[in-house]
């Protein structure tokens, strides 16, 4: 069921009187995975589509610290669309979950953490074979 594959994430803004500062932390403290990369998206606009893939074995963490963002979430059963608007609410997304992210406002930059180092062989990106995979990992759960 897609609700087991991902989960909204309300940070604790630790803040004062001069400004904003929420912390983020791996290893099963805020989010339940050890951070192995960092990266973000900026300078895209409402038109744009990024992500279109799953991942075999990486799950993530995504944040707008700036701006908003959507995201698709699919397991090739339901979907489900997301908006990200708050710099204190993460969307943790587990392993072979299809995602798309889009609608960038034009101040908008998504904070993405990501359990595992870059693997471009752990990407899967034409869906077709997502579900085939999804369907071949049924049959072998049965």
């Amino acid at each position: 069921m897609l609700k087991d594959h991902y989960k909204l994430i309300e940070f604790v803004d630790l803040g004062d009187e001069r400004g904003n500062l929420v912390v983020i932390e791996g290893e099963g403290r805020d989010i339940p995975f050890d951070i192995k990369r960092v990266f973000y998206i900026y300078g895209s606009d409402s038109t744009v589509v990024r992500g279109q893939h799953a991942n075999k074995e990486t799950e993530f963490l995504l944040v707008n610290v700036s701006g908003t963002s959507k995201v698709r979430i699919d397991d090739g059963k339901d979907s489900l669309i997301i908006e990200l608007n708050k710099p204190r609410m993460g969307l943790y997304i587990s392993s072979m979950l299809w995602k798309d992210m889009y609608d960038f406002s034009e101040d908008s930059v998504l904070l993405v953490l990501a359990s595992k180092h870059y693997d471009s062989t752990e990407y899967i990106r034409d869906y077709d074979t997502y579900i085939k995979m999804l369907e071949k990992r049924d049959i072998a759960d049965e």
